[in-house]
Order: C-alpha cells, then sequence, then structure tokens
C-alpha cells in the first residue's frame, strides 16, 4: 500500500488515527487533501460519502465481503477494485476490477509473482467450475506463525505445483472455484471462521468465552447483517 503509490510517482496521505475513527473527520481529511485512490475495508467506506470527494478516481475495497448496492454508490464516475487475500500471503493476492453484472465475491485473477490453486480434499486440483479449498502460492507466502510450529505446520505446505525446490503455499481456508472466464470467485468458508470489519473471528471461541461467563448454560455466537452496509457480531445465551 506504501510502495505501490510511491514508486508510480504519486504522494502518500497518511489519515491521523482520530480521522480514520470518525467517518466525518475522514471525508475532511480524503477532501481538504484532494486524494484520488482510496484503499478502505467495506465498514468504513459505507460510513463516508461518495458524493462529497469529487477529486477519488480509484476505490480500493477489501478485507471482507461488500454489500453489492455499496459498490454501485461509489462506482459512478470511478473504477473500484476488490481486492483478496490473507495476511499469511501479505494480504493481496487477486485483483478484480468491478464491472457491470458482477457479483461481490468476484474476486479477479492472481497478482503478479502469485499462484492461486483450488483444490479437492486429496489435495488435487478441481475441475474448471468446481469448488474447492483456495491455497495461495508465491512470493508473498509468509514464513509462518511466530512460535506456533503446529500451526505453521498445517498451513503452509509444500508447493507440488509451483516447480521449484523449498517453494511453499499457504492454505487458506476459504471456498472457491474458477469461473469460465478464468476469474475467482469466493465461496465462504470452510470452517466458522467469519470476517467482520477486515477482522477473523473464530465464532466457536466467542463462544466459548461466553459459556465461561457465571449463569450461562449454552451460547452460540453468529453474524447479523445491520442493514446499514456492515455486519454485527452477536450472542445468544442460555
Amino acid at each position: 500500500e506504501v510502495l505501490v503509490p510511491l514508486l508510480n510517482g504519486a504522494a502518500i496521505a497518511m489519515a491521523p488515527r482520530e480521522a480514520v475513527l470518525n467517518p466525518n473527520l475522514l471525508s475532511d481529511f480524503l477532501r481538504r487533501e484532494r486524494v484520488t485512490s482510496i484503499q478502505l475495508p467495506p465498514a468504513v467506506l459505507a460510513a463516508v460519502s461518495e458524493q462529497c470527494l469529487p477529486d477519488v478516481e480509484t476505490v480500493l475495497v477489501g478485507g471482507e465481503v461488500y454489500p453489492d448496492d455499496l459498490v454501485e454508490r461509489w462506482r459512478t464516475g470511478r473504477r473500484v477494485l476488490n481486492f483478496y487475500g490473507p495476511t499469511e500471503a501479505t494480504v493481496s493476492a487477486t485483483c478484480h476490477e468491478r464491472r457491470d453484472g458482477d457479483g461481490a465475491r468476484i474476486i479477479g485473477r492472481p497478482l503478479t509473482n502469485v499462484c492461486v490453486y483450488i483444490l479437492d480434499p486429496d489435495g488435487k486440483p478441481a475441475s474448471d467450475g468446481e469448488s474447492g479449498e483456495i491455497y495461495i502460492g508465491g512470493a508473498g507466502v509468509a514464513l509462518g506463525y511466530l512460535n506456533r510450529d503446529e500451526l505453521t505446520a498445517e498451513r503452509f505446505l509444500s508447493d507440488p505445483f509451483a516447480g521449484s525446490p523449498g517453494a511453499r503455499m499457504y492454505r487458506t481456508g476459504d471456498r472457491g472455484r474458477f469461473r469460465s472466464d478464468g476469474t475467482l470467485e469466493f465461496l465462504g468458508r470452510v470452517d466458522t471462521q467469519v470476517k467482520i470489519r477486515g477482522f477473523r473471528i473464530e465464532l466457536e471461541e466467542v463462544e466459548a468465552l461466553l459459556k465461561k461467563c457465571r449463569g450461562v448454560i449454552d451460547a452460540v455466537a453468529a453474524v447479523r447483517s445491520s442493514g446499514h452496509g456492515y455486519d454485527d457480531l452477536v450472542g445468544f445465551i442460555v
């Protein structure tokens, strides 16, 4: 996010923390600095008014699935790019420019130096159009989790498709499929992990903590749409 503008002759406007946490202050900052390209998670983008930012030409969005109407709001006179990728692949792995008729779950094609595989439960490539788990290989794959060797061994695997010794790939836990046009479609998770405002949340961990509260017999955690362009994490207890 820092190197891309600098390597292309652009300036970076660093928003102060109070502006990031306040949509009105953020809008004022973007307008004052005449920012032309912004990269925001859907929850923040939904809280900012597109009508008061005439200088913005390109919108980069990622971190979680976004509502279709949110993108349509920002597409008028602008380019909207959807980025997908986990932190373990140095965040962005694929990119897609939103077009008419596209859904929010189309996450595009791999970036340069990135490989994306759709594998079945046996680790074999799924046929075109068939769903499977998304694995990411290439230059951006991290070394592993600090002081968590067991989890590293579970998620960072040898890449048998790279053709180079020592190559590794990351098992994302996301489901997807390649469409007939070669673009990747996100289909959800293979487990109970969810993303809210760009943060990964394990529902089972939340439930376990709720069950430790005095007087709680049982608990369930879930995601509920707020109706305002973002989701809420809710807990139900007995």
